[in-house]
């Protein structure tokens, strides 16, 4: 596992107040490396597809911050023709229109894509070593399945790791 991707691994189990125990059997059973960025070897229609698709999804973000500004625009025009207060339209258009906003563009942008260092980090160890992946990130599923990786639901891993553990016990 990358170093990068244990420390979030841990973070989230010491803030969940996992058992002291399974902590150090993490350290133990969990194998920690960086992938060789430098000479793992990724086909280059891969990063075209990565490019083309961030293309797409910049494009659909500025679709949604258009239709934001306009959307906020109008409504703020009507509330101040209709002798609303400046406070409230700022407090209810604007408050609401920035949480709308952050939602679509978060989906725009980073559902389904690869969107952090860690995330291409868990790929290009998993490429470099011929492993799978194991995630609840949809961004690394669809990556990892155009490079050819074995990819696991994180959902499913415990089940699959019960199952293996019957004939070693």
């Amino acid at each position: 596992m990358p170093p990068i991707t244990y420390k979030e691994f841990i973070n989230y189990m010491t803030r969940y107040e996992c058992p002291e125990d399974i902590l150090v059997k993490t350290e133990t059973w969990i194998v920690k490396k960086s992938p060789n960025r430098y000479d793992t070897k990724i086909p280059s229609e891969i990063f075209y597809e990565y490019v083309h698709d961030m293309r797409e999804r910049m494009n659909k973000g500025m679709k949604i911050s258009e239709n934001a500004i306009w959307e906020t625009a109008v409504e703020s025009m009507v509330r101040l023709g209709r002798g609303q207060e400046k406070s409230d339209i700022e407090f209810e258009v604007l408050g609401n229109a920035i949480k709308d906003f952050r939602k679509k563009y978060r989906a725009a942008l980073r559902k389904g894509t690869l969107d952090s260092a860690p995330d291409l980090d868990c790929l290009l160890l998993a490429k470099e070593l011929g492993a799978g992946v194991v995630a609840a990130d949809e961004g690394i599923k669809v990556w990892a399945e155009r490079l050819g990786l074995r990819f696991l639901s994180a959902k499913s891993f415990p089940k699959m790791m019960r199952e293996y553990l019957k004939y070693y016990e």
